[in-house]
């Protein structure tokens, strides 16, 4: 007894002090938010509206994993990622019940089903498609979907490595973005789409201009396929790659041949490229350089200004086009980008797709350029909507990056993704395994694959790239469909 009365009574003088604790620090905390002068609202209600800013920090969060439903969610809902993790993990993605899509959304893509599709022994998956037959070096791409561009500095080294892996075991490119080659791209042995971006990363002399000696030697490694030209993407049109200083450690500085740890800021568009001329000749330029089929990447802003690119290389003849166009929809991804772009600026992917296609056909250019799309096409209604649309290819980064463990943390400009996927600090890095990553990012590109495969079957074709627009329906703003060749009727067959 005695020995609990002192258990008690030592609980006690704990609970006290606790108490005294608690009381000295709300009272410190008190004068703090009184006399202080940058908020308001702490200065009115001193502690209590500190909570204010805790339950906005946590409300994300809360909205995520308790209050919004599998669909309501942005930049991507619930069901979008659960589907690709389960893809990812190889686990079947059949469902029970009932959709949980709301149908009579408008813009909903909607595909028509055949009265008498293909047998199972008439399936077929897609051939591989040649992209710049002109060049020295023309690449034959295997798969419908790729990784699109995260340069080494906006994501980890484990994240550079797993896709490396996963997409030589899936038979997908990789684009580098625009942070230059690293060792880490390299590694898996998949084929490489090296990205040239407005500051020229990894491929720049002192003064930040092109160097063809180092463009040559990055075209030398066999995994090379195809140089890519940025010139926009859609987060951020009209604006240059940010990757923050604290982001920019020794060996990242090193691949990309710029300043340790300060901000790394590319340029708004590449110096001395004024107008479409301009840009034929950089492009004829980098291919003979580097013997390599040679594209751009951009984000389209006005219909007019994409005609006269075309009317240009008419012009000019077809010899001088790019090999391939990565359209990229204004309501793309990024580490960090102003509100005002990534919000506003650029058509989106759904708009901007079909008007490209029609503008290249109309130009006499559709066996000439490839068409890759991008802009949040990561599930498999995307891929097929896309292809319908009158891309030849489709790429993703958000894709991968939740294959790879993304939990939409909404943290990738701030160095601290708990994941490790978009942050250089070895704590979080540690979680993302390689030897597992790899094999979902190849899982979840085959699984895509597969899935669209049985999209072409349902409306009646033998595989994806016979998809056409007649194959889907766009739900209008009264709830019923069209086919999309009434909406676009020139790329319709």
């Amino acid at each position: 007894m005695e020995f609990a009365g002192q258990v008690l009574s030592f609980l006690a003088v704990g609970f006290v002090v606790l108490i005294g604790v608690g009381v000295a620090v709300a009272l410190v905390l008190f004068i703090i938010d009184r006399t202080q002068h940058g908020d308001a609202i702490r200065r009115n209600y001193p502690v209590i509206g500190r909570f204010r800013h805790l339950f906005t920090a946590l409300g994300e969060f809360f909205r995520q994993y308790f209050f919004a439903m599998d669909r309501e969610e942005l930049p991507f809902n619930r069901a979008q990622r659960e589907w690709v993790k389960r893809a990812g993990e190889g686990k079947g993605n059949t469902v029970a019940f009932g959709s949980t899509r709301n149908l009579a959304v408008a813009g909903t893509p909607i595909f028509a089903n055949a009265a008498f599709p293909p047998l199972d022994d008439q399936y077929a998956s897609s051939e591989p498609m040649v992209i710049g037959s002109g060049a020295r070096e023309p690449y034959e791409a295997r798969s419908i979907y790729n990784v699109s561009g995260m340069s080494y500095g906006a994501i980890s080294k484990p994240a550079v490595r797993a896709l490396s892996r996963g997409a030589k075991m899936a038979g997908c490119w990789m684009n580098t973005g625009e942070g230059g080659l690293s060792p880490y791209h390299l590694e898996g042995g998949c084929d490489i789409v090296f990205q040239i971006g407005t500051a020229k990363y990894g491929v720049r002399d002192s003064e930040g201009r092109l160097d063809d000696a180092k463009l040559r030697e990055i075209a030398a490694h066999p995994q090379v396929r195809m140089i890519e030209i940025k010139l926009a993407q859609g987060a951020k049109p009209g604006k240059g790659g940010i990757l923050p200083a604290s982001k920019v450690t020794p060996e990242i500085a090193e691949v990309r041949g710029i300043p340790e740890g300060e901000d790394s800021i590319s340029p708004n568009r590449h110096e001395g490229v004024d107008d479409w001329d301009d840009l034929l000749d950089f492009i004829a330029h980098v291919r003979e350089v580097s013997g390599l089929p040679t594209g751009i990447k951009t984000v389209m802003g006005d219909q007019d200004a994409m005609g006269d690119f075309f009317a240009a290389i008419v012009k000019r003849r077809e010899e001088s086009a790019p090999d391939f166009i990565t359209l990229d929809g204004g309501e793309g991804g990024t580490g960090a980008s102003p509100m005002p772009l990534i919000d506003l600026v650029g058509m989106t992917i759904r708009e901007a797709l079909p008007r490209l296609a029609d503008l290249r056909d109309a130009a006499g250019l559709k066996d000439r350029i490839r068409i890759v799309a991008s802009g949040k096409l990561m599930v498999p209604g995307d891929v097929a909507w896309a292809l319908c649309a009158g891309a030849d290819f489709v790429t993703s980064a958000r894709g991968f990056m939740f294959a790879l463990g993304c939990i939409q943390a909404m943290k990738c400009n701030k160095n601290t993704c708990p994941t490790g996927i978009t942050t250089h600090q070895k704590r979080f890095q540690k979680g993302l395994v390689v030897e597992d990553k790899d094999k979902r990012v190849a899982r979840y590109a085959q699984n895509i694959v597969s899935d669209v495969e049985t999209i072409a079957h349902s409306v009646g074709v033998a595989e994806p790239r016979l998809l056409r627009r007649s194959h889907v329906r766009i739900v209008q703003a009264d709830g019923t469909s069209v086919p999309m060749s009434a909406l676009y009727p020139q790329g319709a067959t």
